[in-house]
């Protein structure tokens, strides 16, 4: 029962830490681009419902620019000898014409006011004066009630667009919409010779906005830049009423609206393609995050089936597992007790009873192993010896060149103290091979002591130049692959060579390859017989041959690295010779430069 446990545990930790990473990614990914579809949504039909009263507007614009068919009309306006009273006499019916003929019932027109370009009313059209459907007979007879200053800075102002604003009538108790439409001369457009307002029911824009109210939380409403509210629908609570106020009033002083970063309700907004209109809209976050809310249900539940799945499922192939586990431990601890002549009986062929034929196997070894056992030990002591005694003699000629180097240096001889500490060094990085791997920078520690001990030799008749890029001093190379490079050129390449003898060590990274050059100054070689020599190096080459040079570093780099790498060639006859190293970089230990 404990294997059995362990494997039901282990399986429902594993599926639980599935889920677990799921919903945590769901929330860091889907939840996120859940919540900004929803917002995406609600913007899109914020644009929708604009589109919808653009296209009134417009129509309400349409049947204001009928005024110009009034030509009698525009020609007494044009005419600057038009007295205020004459115009009043003359037209005082215009705006019923106006108003009763140029729009439908649709439209909902409940006044409609001819002024002219100094704001004195010349005609007025009111549906109904009844005490509940009244409407004023000037609007600026009352400038804050009727919000009449907002549209004496429109007419005053350039610009050339239909003004949309509105005011609360407190008669209907209900919001009324304005348009206000400016008349020009036609020969002098820059002259303004009146305009004309038309009030209009909001119910023609809230059957608008109830479409697009689609929940309970939601508020929507219509605002003119630097204007109160034209129109509004839906409910808000105490709370988030305080934070319309807000809005409304930062949109009257003409900032830009904003929303705190804190506040649990979300806003939205879409201006109109052309006139002076924005849509906003105030919805809970809620409301966008119901969608999450049920998609992180819908997980929960499927995380508990899952998980109930799984422990039957678990407990069911456990049971087939562990059945035949069990007798095979049985087995186990008789034959461990002593009886040798014990064998698993197995009949599936499935993985235990692979094990099973296995241990049969592996018992039936066990007398084979004792027989050899003696003679293992035997051939381990022997080996022990032999390692001891190889590990003996390397470090007796350190420790013997250590000792040449103080006795030269106490009798006054650095040239031979030198020359026996460097000897040591070469002897202790060459001989400890229990690392096959070393760094371009213990590479070139080597190589200096190597050089060293031959310009003594050489009587320093031979110049070294180092160019050494730090990128490459941590890469990882094959040991003892430099300095054989450097001991061919002197013994091939300058041996007999006369004048000045020069040697040049390069090692530089270049992308993801490190590449080591060796160049001479001396006689050259048959560089092409070298190179194709060089494409068929291999183990067996060099066996046949004494070579630790070039063809031994070549089969080693192809066997580490691949046929891609290793060594190439270029030598030019009396004038030198480049031997360049190309393998991949890798990272060694981090080593003091």
């Amino acid at each position: 029962m404990k294997l059995r446990f362990r494997i039901l545990l282990s399986c429902i930790v594993c599926v639980l830490l599935a889920l677990l990473i799921q919903t945590f990614l769901f929330k860091e990914t889907s939840s996120e681009m859940i919540y900004n579809l929803s917002r995406e949504e609600s913007e899109n039909s914020l644009k929708n419902m604009q589109e919808e009263i653009y296209q009134f507007t417009g129509n309400m614009e349409k049947n204001l620019i009928k005024v110009y068919g009034e030509q009698d009309l525009i020609n007494a306006l044009k005419d600057e000898s038009y007295t205020i009273e004459r115009l009043r006499e003359d037209f005082y019916r215009k705006a019923y014409d106006v108003g009763s003929g140029s729009f439908e019932t649709s439209d909902r027109v409940m006044a409609l006011y001819l002024y002219t370009a100094d704001h004195e009313i010349i005609s007025t059209y009111r549906k109904a004066t009844t005490p509940k459907h009244n409407y004023p007979v000037d609007i600026y007879e009352d400038r804050e009630e009727y919000n009449a200053e907002k549209v004496q800075e429109y007419v005053d102002s350039d610009e050339t667009s239909m003004l949309i604003s509105g005011y609360y009538n407190t008669y209907r108790e209900k919001d009324i919409i304005r348009f206000v439409l400016k008349l020009y001369n036609n020969s002098n457009r820059e002259r303004k010779i009146g305009y004309v307002v038309c009030d209009v029911d909001s119910k023609v824009f809230t059957d608008i906005l109830e479409k697009y109210c689609t929940e309970n939380t939601m508020y929507i409403w219509l605002q003119s830049d630097s204007d109160r509210p034209i129109v509004s629908r839906g409910s808000l609570s105490e709370v988030d009423d305080g934070i319309y106020q807000v809005i409304s009033e930062q949109i009257q002083a003409g900032n830009q609206a904003s929303i705190e970063s804190k506040s649990t309700q979300e806003l939205f907004q879409a201006e109109q393609r052309k006139y002076n209109l924005t849509a906003y809209s105030l919805m809970p976050e809620s409301i966008l995050q119901q969608n999450q809310r049920a998609l992180s249900l819908n997980l929960v539940t499927i995380a508990v089936v899952m998980v109930i799945v799984s422990v039957a499922l678990i407990f069911i192939v456990s049971s087939t597992i562990t059945k035949p586990l069990d007798m095979l431990m049985q087995t186990i601890k008789r034959i461990a007790g002593g009886e040798m002549e014990l064998r698993a009986n197995v009949t599936k062929k499935d993985e235990i009873g692979e094990l099973g034929r296995n241990f049969n196997v592996m018992l039936d070894q066990v007398e084979e192993l004792k027989e050899k056992e003696n003679q293992a030990n035997l051939l381990l002591v022997q080996a022990q010896y032999k390692a001891l005694q190889a590990q003996i003699n390397p470090h007796f000629l350190y420790n013997t060149l250590d000792t040449m180097s103080s006795i030269a240096e106490v009798r006054n001889c650095p040239e031979v103290s030198m020359l026996s500490q460097s000897l040591s060094n070469i002897f202790r990085y060459s001989l400890n091979m229990k690392e096959p791997f070393s760094t371009v920078a213990k590479e070139i520690v080597h190589l200096k002591n190597y050089c060293y001990v031959m310009n003594v030799r050489m009587q320093d008749n031979v110049q070294y130049d180092y160019d050494i890029d730090p990128k490459s001093l941590q890469a990882r190379v094959p040991k003892i692959c430099v300095q054989p490079l450097v001991e061919n050129a002197l013994n091939h390449g300058l041996r007999n060579k006369r004048g000045e003898k020069r040697i040049e060590i390069e090692a530089k990274v270049q992308g993801e390859l490190l590449e080591v050059c060796v160049s001479d100054n001396g006689v050259g070689m048959d560089a092409e017989k070298m190179n194709e020599g060089l494409k068929h190096s291999n183990l067996d080459y060099v066996e046949r041959g004494n070579s630790i040079g070039i063809h031994n570093i070549n089969a080693r780099l192809k066997i580490l690295y691949g046929e891609e790498y290793g060594l190439r060639i270029e030598s030019v006859a009396g004038e030198g010779t480049k031997v360049r190293m190309v393998i991949p970089k890798i990272e060694g230990e981090k080593e003091n430069e």
